[in-house]
């Protein structure tokens, strides 16, 4: 499992290199946009099992654990500016270092990418007959969360303009007219 493991990283970051050419955006700002996304997803999900819930018990349990996770991700992953991860990135890339985390979050990663695979057809099974969103929505935060785990044990490379952004300034010199 651990050589299929590296295959799926060594495959990531080449992705996340082709990211960063075409965008300037390093695979830290990827991770963290997807990591937003799935807190978004997440808190819809919440509200939507509220809204959907006549018991005032759920509903006051679901506001206090809402409140609650969001208070830790301000105090925690929100404190922290995207600029400072990519330099640590770059710093350590500079170095000659490789990212601690290729190693190190191997396991989970490996732990994600089975639940992934084999929740995939439970989970069409249960949404086809049964039409659970719910169901559903857990799994795609399943899938989102391992994405996000191989999109961290990347390295980035050297920082460097993106070409789209290129693209769009020769594009407006382009069609200004000379004065």
């Amino acid at each position: 499992m651990n050589f299929i493991d590296a295959a799926i990283v060594d495959a990531t970051e080449a992705l996340c290199h082709r990211f960063q050419l075409l965008t300037g955006r390093t695979n830290v700002w990827l991770a963290i946009q997807l990591t937003n996304l799935s807190i978004v997803v997440y808190f819809v999900w919440a509200a939507a099992l509220y809204v959907w819930s006549g018991d005032f018990a759920l509903r006051v349990f679901m506001t206090i654990f809402c409140t609650g996770v969001f208070v830790v991700l301000l105090r925690t992953f929100f404190k922290v500016p995207i600029e400072s991860s990519e330099n640590e990135a770059y710093k350590r890339v500079a170095k000659g270092m490789r990212n601690p985390r290729r190693v190190r979050d191997a396991q989970l990663r490996i732990s994600f990418l089975t639940l992934s695979i084999l929740l995939g057809a439970p989970v069409a099974f249960v949404f086809a007959t049964l039409h659970s969103k719910l169901v559903l929505t857990a799994y795609l935060l399943t899938v989102l969360t391992t994405v996000v785990l191989y999109v961290l044990a990347c390295d980035p490379l050297p920082p460097c303009p993106g070409k789209v952004r290129e693209w769009v300034d020769n594009f407006a010199r382009s069609r200004r007219i000379p004065a």
